[in-house]
């Protein structure tokens, strides 16, 4: 597993969440992209990971168990990525369904401000973009703006209407970082800080998160990931090199339209890192 030719993918999205493709077709997609090893993350949620396990056996490729928890931490939102877990752990199970058990309602109050910004119908449109209410997000409010014409694509709907410092934005209380850590670390799995390049912390405060979460037992960073730019990526390898992380690497993949990078297109991590699989297989 430490050969530098394998291809591993430890984050992104299904429909169960909030991307567009089903478990088994992000399953094919990440096999024929040439990935070798796959999890698939969905947030907040473990219910597409049985699909996701039996697609990637059928076609050969090595599944790991994972899911993004929302977490709040200092006012913004944070996910941490768990990887490697029992999605049978029933402590976790009914952690993430605390977590999302906000979903409706805050979508709805999202709703509201759109129609207040001259959108009406945003709520009842992004619906069917979901499937469930219990799982709506702001991206299901995205891609229905992009249908019904507002704006040309899902990142100028976060730009203009529902990125964190928009007035479309309804602010969250998710999970708790040390509940976060303790359901994956008590399924038995490994807690990674996902994209750390999104957050809009101070230096101070990301030394204080980077701090806390290796004292509640979280292993490991993204360092090469869809969000990161590539000066993002030797930052957060420069920082996991200072706090000792275990790397680790995913593409984030929601959508073949929308995301910034397909699964499997990522480059290596930094030979002198320890990634996160180092000891896995």
């Amino acid at each position: 597993m430490k050969s530098p030719t394998l291809n591993i993918d430890l984050h992104c999205h299904s429909t169960v969440s909030d991307g567009a493709l089903a478990p088994r077709d992000v399953a094919q997609r990440a096999y024929a992209n040439g990935v070798d090893v796959w999890a698939l993350t969905d947030h907040d949620e473990v219910g597409g990971l049985a699909e996701a396990s039996a697609a990637a056996q059928e076609l050969g490729m090595r599944f790991v168990t994972g899911v993004e928890i929302s977490v709040t931490w200092a006012g913004l939102t944070v996910h941490i990525v768990g990887l490697r877990f029992d999605p049978q752990n029933a402590t976790l199970i009914e952690g993430l369904r605390k977590t999302r058990s906000g979903r409706a309602d805050r979508a709805k109050r999202i709703g509201e401000r759109l129609a207040g910004m001259g959108m009406p119908g945003a709520y009842e449109g992004a619906l069917p973009f979901a499937g469930n209410p219990e799982l709506i997000s702001r991206t299901h409010f995205a891609r229905y703006l992009v249908e019904a014409g507002y704006c040309p694509d899902v990142q100028t709907v976060f730009n203009k209407h529902l990125g964190d410092d928009c007035p479309g934005h309804v602010p969250m209380q998710w999970a708790t970082l040390a509940d976060a850590v303790a359901w994956i670390r008590g399924a038995g799995g490994q807690a990674v800080i996902a994209h750390p390049g999104r957050y809009k912390y101070t230096p101070l405060q990301f030394a204080a998160l980077f701090d806390e979460f290796l004292q509640l037992g979280g292993v490991g960073i993204e360092v090469n990931t869809g969000s990161h730019t590539v000066e993002e990526a030797r930052q957060y390898a420069d920082v996991a090199r200072r706090y000792g992380f275990l790397a680790s690497r995913g593409s984030d993949f929601h959508s073949p339209k929308e995301s910034r990078m397909d699964l499997g297109s990522l480059p290596p991590l930094p030979s002198d890192l320890k990634p996160v699989w180092h000891d896995w297989f």
